[in-house]
């Protein structure tokens, strides 16, 4: 069955304009969507077909496939975590905010980390529950198929690619970043912390 897009989960936001994401979801993120549907029915197709025998780890059409189905797939779910805590007042509440005080010393001194992060990235930056340290971690990631860590949840996601600026801020990503707090929805973040850490 094909993965549908989700819809946005938020009416608007501060300081990100309405142009800026109808581009980001309505074309960026459908596309992605599209394309882990086509390569997933190709792969379909290709393993029914029983024409294996020419894979290979130089070139081969199912390492092709698979190569873009990781980008592909990361590009589906990196965008529906990024837009999930997106749309709130920005006020941190929760366990999760305890759990940031209680590994970073301080809210302000994870919001530094991070967004210096988010400056170092050229891609993603996440905030994860990694399952096997049994912490939280700050990871980035250059491409969506490049610096995820297996068995880290995802809690809070940015993206900082220039799409998802670019039209508003310029070359500002700093600025970009400071919005992005702002909007942060800390009540759905804090939802995906508790289920991460059970």
């Amino acid at each position: 069955m094909p993965y549908e897009a989700k819809p946005l989960p938020f009416a608007e936001l501060k300081g990100i304009s309405q142009k800026t994401m109808e581009i980001h979801h309505d074309k960026l993120y459908a596309g992605y969507v599209a394309k882990k549907n086509e390569i997933q029915e190709k792969l379909a197709k290709l393993a029914a077909s029983g024409e294996l025998a020419s894979a290979n780890q130089t070139h081969s059409e199912l390492r092709a496939l698979k190569d873009g189905e990781t980008f592909a797939v990361n590009g589906v779910y990196l965008h529906e975590w990024y837009f999930d805590v997106l749309g709130g007042d920005g006020v941190p509440t929760g366990a999760l905010k305890e759990a940031i005080e209680n590994h970073y010393g301080s809210l302000q001194n994870f919001l530094n980390y991070f967004s210096a992060c988010g400056l170092a990235a050229r891609g993603w930056v996440v905030l994860a529950w990694d399952s096997h340290d049994r912490e939280l971690r700050v990871y980035t990631g250059d491409s969506h198929n490049q610096g995820g860590v297996w068995g880290a949840q995802p809690i809070i996601v940015l993206d900082v690619y220039e799409h998802a600026y670019f039209i508003d801020y310029g070359a500002e990503r700093k600025t970009y970043i400071a919005d992005f707090w702002k909007n942060l929805n800390w009540k759905k973040a804090d939802e995906l912390y508790l289920a991460a850490i059970q």
